[in-house]
């Protein structure tokens, strides 16, 4: 049965927050009150009061109703008002946006305790509640906007007196919720991809969560925002929402528990059919025709078009994702996906990925349990009508030809083409396979990817460059698995050590004479299956990766000359190899590379490759180089601090 209670009409508007979750002294406008400044505001004279009762304005008490000078109350009519309204100045004039024209003034709606800006235009809101408005801003036909005293506002805090079970959590990465995070305004991927690691170790996990709810307040009565010249048209529901400046809504059918965070310099705009719950979206966003969205966040500038489906998932920025549907994902900044097809169940994807339609990724069981978890280095792309099973792991720069692939692939090259093997019926992977057939592509997405970065605030250091630390690091891997690969194929199935099979497999790679022998060459432990992984090119590619490593270090040693411009270089390198250390192992952190530790030994196995030095992240203001002498890989870093940029002001961020 619906509970429905009667209470007398003059508490319509009052008792926002139940007596119980006051503290003392507190009242149910202080935090209202915070955003005003009260000494504007008068109550109505007489004969302002007779205007609006002529013009059909009905209100429990005019005493309620305050106003600033310049008020003109012509220009309210046929509303009713419950509660405590304050409204700003009202001019005799029209406002217009785009095609849209509306007389400035209130009619036709219903108005219970809210604070209006200036020259706002308020038309048919059959419900507006315990909202603050700013100026000039723009609302017709919309059939309720309003704003619970338990408001949350897209963040997973709970507020006094409600149960935890309650709280908001973004499933990521695990379709049975075993790497949740609790979503937050102004997250990156970097926060939650970090969240989702180390799950066994407790304390970490609790200070994560302890450090989230520290953000949040769990106070009751915070009213919903909608920022200056914001637009709202022809939409249904509208409910805990809060708006920045210059935010655009037309033609939603529902949006419940969000920020939107919108700047005059970039505005966030949805459009029709829209129904989006549970979310936090980030500024210069466009989400438009049917999506349906829950449980998310969208960064900065992507884009959801044509009814995209994202569900407890993480878009990085400068991505799009069109006709198709986004399950249990983290996915980097600069993604695309357009066409139908199911993508990314319970996955990371690090960016500047692409999706090719008809894929199938995760929706394919090989058992009755949920899927598991599909991880992707940078550049990953699914080509037409690819269908992978769960787990599976690829390197960056992964091309997967058309296909179905009936088990779990775990392929640590990177720049590699996969595809099935017509002739053996085995997998077969053509490494370095851009570099040999296809390197415009690479060197064209890293400057279009970096052109496309219309970030207003870069608050992270994102990394487009086919070559940086990770690639880095997967090339060395690669060279030391080729070798390896090539020496067991020698062996035809001898006993031999993983050592000795390197030394011979190193040899005969080494061998001029032996880039178009044709011998197969087979790689273990790629696919969770019995039939064969046929790694082809490999004599070239072996070489190729060597040239890109020598190519990667001249590169970065030009540059850190031209950043110390008055050393002399050979100076410079001295001081530079006076200071090697130990390789690192890094990180893709939400597109910023980072160190796993500054200190930690060799992940990398090397090789004597006297006189390489290798840039890591000198866009991290920082010149840190590999070097590789005598059989060990050592670096050295010159790191100068790098200060965060100052965070950007949202509304309400503590809610």
């Amino acid at each position: 049965m619906n509970r429905i209670d009667k209470k007398p009409l003059s508490q319509l508007g009052f008792a926002f927050v139940a007596e119980e979750f006051l503290h003392p002294g507190q009242t149910e406008f202080d935090h209202r009150n915070k955003n005003l400044h009260l000494a504007d505001y008068r109550p109505l004279q007489e004969r302002e009061i007779r205007i609006l009762e002529a013009n059909l304005n009905e209100a429990e008490n005019w005493k309620d109703l305050q106003v600033k000078e310049g008020f003109n109350p012509y220009l309210v009519k046929n509303c009713r008002f419950f509660g405590v309204n304050r409204i700003g100045v009202l001019e005799s004039c029209y406002l217009e946006f785009k095609n849209l024209r509306m007389p400035v003034g209130l009619y036709n709606s219903t108005l219970i305790s809210c604070d209006f800006g200036d020259n706002v235009a308020i038309d048919r809101v059959n419900l507006l509640s315990h909202y603050q408005i700013g100026n000039e801003v723009m609302i017709l036909q919309v059939n309720e906007l309003a704003t619970t005293a338990t408001a949350k506002f897209g963040n997973g805090n709970v507020k006094d007196g409600e149960e935890e079970r309650i709280r908001i959590w973004m499933e990521l990465g695990n379709e049975n919720a075993g790497r949740k995070v609790v979503p937050f305004v102004g997250m990156r991927p970097a926060d939650a991809y970090l969240w989702m690691q180390d799950r066994e170790d407790t304390e970490l996990q609790g200070r994560y969560f302890e450090m989230t709810k520290s953000e949040f307040s769990s106070e009751r009565g915070f009213y919903g925002q909608i920022g200056d010249r914001t637009v709202i048209k022809n939409t249904g529901i509208i409910k805990d929402v809060n708006m920045g400046s210059d935010t655009y809504i037309k033609g939603a059918n529902k949006l419940k528990n969000l920020t939107i965070i919108s700047y005059p310099h970039a505005s966030t705009q949805i459009g029709e059919g829209c129904e989006i719950v549970n979310g936090i979206i980030h500024e210069g966003c466009r989400i438009f025709y049917g999506v349906k969205a829950v449980r998310f966040i969208l960064a900065a500038h992507s884009q959801l078009k044509y009814g995209a489906r994202l569900i407890n998932s993480f878009l990085g920025s400068n991505s799009t994702i069109s006709c198709c549907e986004v399950l249990n994902a983290l996915i980097f900044p600069a993604h695309e996906q357009h066409h139908n097809n199911s993508f990314l169940c319970a996955a990371v994807v690090k960016g500047q990925s692409n999706m090719a339609a008809g894929a199938t990724l995760g929706s394919n069981h090989n058992s009755r349990g949920a899927d598991g978890e599909l991880q992707a280095g940078r550049g990953f792309w699914p080509g037409l009508s690819v269908a992978l099973k769960h787990n599976s792991k690829f390197a960056s720069f992964n091309l997967i030809s058309k296909g179905n692939y009936p088990a779990e692939i775990h392929n640590p090259l990177p720049f590699s083409l996969l595809g099935n093997d017509e002739t053996s019926g085995g997998l077969l992977i053509i490494a370095g396979y851009w570099f040999q057939y296809n390197m415009y592509a690479l060197a064209r997405n890293a400057w279009k990817f970096a052109a496309r970065d219309v970030r207003t605030d870069k608050n992270m250091l994102l990394e487009y460059d086919y070559l940086a630390p990770d690639t880095v690091s997967e090339l060395l891997q690669g060279l030391q698995l080729l070798a390896l690969w090539t020496g067991q194929s020698l062996a035809a199935g001898e006993n031999i050590s993983e050592e000795d099979a390197r030394q011979t497999g190193k040899s005969w790679l080494e061998n001029p004479a032996n880039a178009t022998n044709p011998m197969p060459i087979f790689a273990q432990g790629i696919e969770n299956s019995k039939r064969k992984t046929r790694v082809a090119k490999v004599h070239q590619a072996y070489h190729v990766f060597k040239d890109l490593l020598y190519y990667h270090a001249a590169k970065e040693w030009l540059a850190t000359s031209k950043r110390n411009p008055t050393a002399k270089p050979l100076d410079l390198l001295k001081s530079t190899l006076a200071n090697a250390t130990a390789i690192q192992h890094w990180d893709n952190i939400g597109g910023q590379m980072i160190p796993a530790s500054a200190c930690s030994a060799p992940r990398i196995p090397s090789e004597a490759i006297t006189g390489i030095a290798a840039r890591i992240d000198s866009d991290a203001r920082s010149s840190v180089f590999f070097l590789f002498e005598s059989g060990r890989i050592t670096h050295t870093s010159s790191m100068a601090p790098i200060t965060a940029p100052a965070k950007s002001a949202t509304t309400n961020p503590t809610q």
